[in-house]
């Protein structure tokens, strides 16, 4: 027999509690937490029932096909090797940043391994045909589904068992069995976890499309991002051709990855050579511009950072202006710079960008961004075929950079001549060959006397 209940549950971090609060007790957050009837069942469960979940780690067996790939190799590399059997994908961003798009892309490349289905809860049958014409999509098993109760899109999978199915966006998806509004944090919840369910039981993969709020999260309850394998985040500003989506969780790959892709007419191309698109046109020699190849993921960009010098006005604090590098990291950079290379820079305006859109969170970067600093209060031109590589200590020391042979085949491959490099990688770096001139440094006193 049911028991019908009123509990009262946190839309941001899905904590329950019987009695309404102003401020959750468990992520400290005013004003979030909603009323919900739930009903209680008393049923038990047979020990028959519960062994027929449990399976010898040895008995199991992965298919041939365990991943599903596409010829769109970049987001290939975002999944970590291809899509998986029966994953539950959460991709995000910014209305009219191109999600959609990029899954009704997606959509015609997997039916290539069986029937996609493409459920809208925004758009007609009708409209989503429109754009995959535009598109230039012509797979004849490529269903589509305008519908918003989970319970009716479950029915179909089951009866239909299609290979892969696309929500957008889990926002217009309602479940009959709760009591809310659709897009309310108890739909959201209710219905991703029936689907979650059904793609544990099935092995078939979900796609799911996810609005963001204002302050740019994701709407709805945390929990759920932590109910899916994998979150993608698509990035890009409005007015640029080109957009970026990042893996913020991946239980089947490398977290932080990073994909760049072109926006024309004819939908989203991937860009493989992302760090020669990354490289502003640039002179054989520039001042206050240093190249610096930072890791994002498993996969190296090499990146420009710029900086930029001015007289400070006598009234007032100097200007600290910093885009795509983190402030306060580049705050400290400035000290050791004024300590260790006697910068006289505390009057004066600083810029700093990086080209792109990108923001650098590689602490290798260090190094390149205190020399495009010091060439430009120096006045000393760089040379555009010379990177630099190195965390940066209080003291000055140059320590120890992470996946250094990587770093330095990107650059080989873009034709670079020289690099500076730790003196602690030494070891590591002589047991390869390389193109390029290796210049070492323990401390940012010898990068002075070499200048």
């Amino acid at each position: 027999m049911a028991k019908e209940k009123i509990v009262y549950i946190c839309k941001e971090c899905g904590y329950r509690t019987s009695k309404w609060v102003g401020k959750c007790p468990n992520c400290d957050e005013w004003d979030v937490l909603e009323e919900e009837k739930v009903e209680k069942l008393n049923k038990i469960f047979s020990l028959g029932d519960i062994e027929k979940n449990v399976s010898s780690f040895n008995e199991i067996k992965i298919e041939e096909n365990f991943r599903y790939k596409t010829s769109v190799k970049e987001m290939d590399r975002l999944l970590g090797g291809g899509l998986v059997q029966g994953e539950v994908v959460l991709i995000t961003g910014n209305p009219g940043i191109g999600k959609s798009t990029l899954l009704l892309q997606l959509a015609s490349e997997y039916c290539e391994y069986g029937d996609v289905l493409y459920v809208s809860g925004e758009e007609s049958s009708a409209q989503i045909k429109s754009r995959g014409e535009r598109l230039g999509i012509t797979a004849s098993n490529l269903y589509l589904m305008s519908e918003v109760i989970i319970e009716k899109i479950l029915d179909y999978v089951t009866y239909k068992k299609p290979k892969i199915i696309i929500i957008d966006s889990i926002q217009t998806i309602s479940s009959e069995g709760s009591l809310s509004i659709s897009g309310s944090p108890s739909q959201i919840r209710e219905s991703t976890l029936k689907i979650v369910e059904i793609a544990k039981k099935t092995g078939v993969c979900f796609f799911i499309v996810g609005h963001i709020t204002k302050d740019g999260k994701v709407a709805g309850p945390k929990l759920l991002e932590h109910m899916v394998d994998a979150v993608f985040n698509f990035e890009g500003e409005e007015g640029l051709f080109y957009r970026i989506l990042r893996s913020t969780k991946n239980r089947f790959g490398s977290t932080n990855e990073l994909a760049v892709f072109s926006m024309d007419e004819e939908g989203l191309k991937e860009i493989k050579n992302s760090s020669e698109f990354f490289l502003s046109e640039r002179n054989e020699k520039n001042i206050g511009s240093m190249i610096v190849p930072v890791l994002e993921g498993t996969k190296v960009f090499l990146l420009e950072i710029q900086s930029l010098l001015t007289d400070g006005s006598n009234i007032g604090i100097p200007k600290r202006i910093v885009q795509g590098f983190d402030r306060n990291r580049f705050q400290i950079l400035m000290a050791i710079g004024e300590k260790r290379m006697n910068l006289n820079i505390g009057t004066k305006d600083v810029f700093v960008n990086i080209p792109g859109g990108i923001s650098i969170k590689d602490p290798a970067a260090d190094l390149g961004a205190l020399i495009s600093l010091l060439s430009v209060y120096k006045n000393v031109e760089i040379s555009q075929k010379i990177a630099a590589i190195g965390e940066l200590g209080l003291r000055g020391e140059i320590r120890k950079a992470f996946f250094i042979d990587k770093r330095l085949r990107e650059l080989e491959k873009l034709g670079f001549k020289g690099v500076y490099v730790p003196e602690a990688n030494r070891k590591e770096i002589e047991k390869r060959n390389y193109s390029l001139k290796l210049i070492y440094l323990n401390n940012i006193e010898e990068f002075l006397e070499r200048m």
